[in-house]
């Protein structure tokens, strides 16, 4: 039991049974997110609150089909559930069951009833139950299964309340198991029972099943293990295979028992007609990209306004610190660093609360299945698995969740294309920058009236970072010579109408990570890039006023000369020292030492760059001068030129520069911890740095 006082609860369940959702229902906003010890798994975690007034924790495990694992995520639940010392090992279990199909759920919840932990059935999902004619003997099931059953219907939220009664009820562990495994091992479990002091026949029988799998068993204890199943002639795969057969035997005749169903309906449900044209060969595609050009133009529709009203906001709140504190390093740092900065993350909340919001909805009304569905049959042609579907639709959110998913990729080469590519896809902390740069230099018109253009652009930017993975995995298959034939299958939920409450919660959740995980590296870097661009050495920063005025004449205004003074003594600070020793090599792109400063920070994590930008042009801009980063930007001149800096032949250079570069840290620190070594992500930094370079030099020669 818990030592702590609060009551340790797990969900568990298969994946697509409405786990998660449940989760939110139960938690509300009351949850966090971690990651469980020792392991890249992401961990969901929240408060529950009990009828009582007890306190408990309700964890939710990865999604998994069995208690055999085949992936590190599944791999993580076996763990959880078999060491009874883990620090997340629960007092109560609530098996979440798909409703319409039983027969595949009930696998799972007999090995976690055999060993003995206090559980609760919940059969989800029993309104598609209903539509497809089931009609299920609630008592019959619950007699037969030996275990108390709660419906439930995690989309309109029925069956919660009674949920949260039975928790608080006094749970007793299964009086016998639902399948007996003595005669398959007998003296390998008695053996093994004795050895480690396990009460149950089923825990012991995994631990001779999983002893190479299972980390918190020493390797001392691995092969006190191998012995026993050597000496009592114990071979791991035919028993595991026979159990299963016998499992599913049993589930078998208790659901054919207790579950009746109407005579069949000949018609296609509405699911399936609707996936006769959203899973079209051709008219697939078609709805897709419709799709996401009506994300990527809300994206700028919507989120102008509130966008606006971010930054006079912050405008003002720059202007009051300003003019509230005395003049001097406290004010400057204040306004000029952190809250130039802070603007460089709050101002994009909008846009990412809506890429988020849209991806939820896909994901909410099953149509995100349909859409990895239809690009498994693309990418098979260029050498990826059909597993690589999902972390690179993930891509699209972070590229970070999306490696870590590459893990249930069997075959290694497969996997490493995967990982190799997925940094190409367009991931959310790139949105800041190419909105950024589109609003200065794409004309706000619209095509054959209907379309944005800016809209447009960041579809078609979406769409090269896609093909350039695409590409990139062609040219690996080659190079690795890879034959073999990955396969992928995925249930495709119904279609359902979204359930609001989680759309709002995961913009919430989503928003929150991106203003505290990316703002506390912005800010960060903003203060850095105050320090250093405030400060410097040499003759000529120390004496910058002598040098201005020999360059100005005598008739110059008081308030022209502090405009060039603050940007004289930027250019020869340290920052500016260091934009220029690297200016000769990105000059080529249309770059100056300015944009140079921001492409090295941006390497922390990719939205920095908007930080960096805003943080520079506010220290060089003038004490009066309020204007937002975008219309200092659109001001600022080319002094090799004379004409406006930000052109649309550098603005297209950069935004194919971001979309193609490698420029997170995190991601290559989470390729080297999956790779296990500094080989392929050197490789991978080398090979995108290298694409982007020359890339962005191609653009901007082309547009110039």
């Amino acid at each position: 039991m818990s030592t702590k006082g609060d009551l340790k609860i797990a969900l568990v369940g298969n994946p697509n049974s409405g786990k998660t959702t449940l989760f939110n229902l139960l938690t509300g906003l009351k949850q966090r997110t971690g990651n469980f010890p020792g392991v890249t798994v992401d961990k969901k975690s929240g408060r529950l609150n009990l009828p009582n007034g007890e306190r408990s924790e309700l964890v939710d495990l990865p999604g998994t089909y069995s208690i055999y694992p085949k992936t590190l995520d599944e791999q993580v639940v076996q763990e959880i559930l078999l060491d009874t010392d883990h620090a997340q090992h629960p007092d109560l279990i609530i098996i979440v069951a798909d409703a319409s199909n039983l027969k595949r759920n009930l696998l799972l919840f007999t090995q976690i009833r055999d060993l003995n932990i206090p559980i609760i059935l919940v059969l989800n999902m029993m309104d598609v139950a209903e539509r497809r004619a089931l009609k299920i003997d609630l008592r019959g099931l619950s007699i037969d299964l030996g275990v108390k059953i709660v419906p439930t219907n995690s989309h309109s939220g029925d069956g919660i309340d009674t949920l949260k009664d039975v928790i608080t009820q006094s749970l007793v562990k299964p009086k016998r198991p639902f399948y007996d495994v003595r005669p398959l091992a007998e003296n390998t479990i008695d053996a093994i029972k004795a050895e480690f002091d396990i009460a149950d026949d089923y825990r012991a029988y995994q631990f001779a099943q999983q002893n190479v799998r299972l980390k918190f068993l020493s390797e001392e204890n691995k092969a006190k293990i191998e012995d026993v199943k050597r000496e009592n002639g114990f071979y791991d795969l035919p028993t595991q295979s026979q159990e299963t057969l016998d499992r599913y035997a049993l589930i078998s005749d208790i659901v054919d028992r207790n579950i009746k169903k109407s005579e069949p309906s000949k018609r296609a449900t509405l699911s399936q007609r609707i996936d006769r044209i959203t899973t079209h060969k051709v008219f697939g595609y078609v709805i897709f990209l419709a799709i996401l050009m009506l994300i990527f133009q809300a994206i700028f529709s919507w989120g102008d306004t509130p966008m606006d009203w971010i930054e006079a906001s912050l405008g003002s709140l720059s202007e009051l610190v300003k003019t509230s504190l005395p003049s001097g390093v406290l004010n400057d740092l204040l306004t000029d660093g952190i809250i130039a900065g802070l603007a460089g993350v709050l101002v994009f909340i909008p846009q990412i609360a809506l890429l988020f919001g849209f991806i939820s909805l896909l994901e909410e009304s099953g149509y995100m299945s349909r859409a990895v569905f239809l690009m498994d049959r693309l990418m098979r042609n260029f050498g990826l698995s059909g597993k690589s579907v999902v972390p690179l639709v993930s891509g699209m959110a972070c590229a970070i969740p999306a490696i870590m998913a590459t893990r249930n990729i069997e075959s290694w080469k497969d996997r490493l294309i995967t990982i190799f590519v997925t940094p190409f896809m367009s991931c959310s902390a790139r949105l800041p920058v190419y909105t950024l740069l589109i609003a200065l230099v794409v004309p706000d018109e619209t095509v054959l009236g209907i379309f944005n253009m800016k809209g447009l652009v960041l579809t078609a930017l979406y769409l090269l970072g896609f093909f350039a993975a695409l590409i990139s995995a062609w040219g690996m298959k080659l190079i690795l010579k890879t034959k073999h034939k990955g396969y992928f299958i995925m249930e495709l939920p119904g279609y359902k109408v979204p359930k609001w409450k989680n759309v709002g919660l995961t913009i919430f959740e989503k928003s929150k990570t991106f203003v505290f995980e990316a703002g506390k590296v912005i800010i960060a870097i903003s203060i850095l890039l105050w320090v250093l661009a405030s400060y410097g050495f040499g003759d000529k920063f120390n004496n910058a006023e002598e040098y201005v005025r020999l360059e100005l004449p005598n008739d110059t205004s008081e308030q022209e000369f502090e405009t060039k003074l603050n940007a004289y003594k930027l250019e020869h600070s340290m920052a500016g020292s260091f934009g220029k020793l690297i200016e000769p090599v990105i000059a080529p792109l249309g770059y100056d030492w300015k944009i140079g400063i921001s492409l090295i920070t941006s390497f922390a994590a990719r939205e920095v760059f908007v930080g960096t930008i805003s943080t520079i042009y506010s220290i060089g801009a003038d004490e009066e001068d309020q204007l937002t980063i975008t219309e200092k930007l659109s001001k600022e001149i080319n002094p090799k030129t004379g004409k406006p800096m930000y052109t649309m032949a550098l603005g297209f250079s950069l935004m194919v520069f971001y979309a193609f570069a490698m420029q997170c840290m995190s991601t290559i620190a989470v390729v080297y911890r999956e790779t296990k070594g500094w080989k392929w992500p050197l490789i991978q930094v080398a090979y995108m740095t290298a694409v982007a370079y020359l890339s962005a030099l191609a653009v901007y020669n082309i547009f110039s």
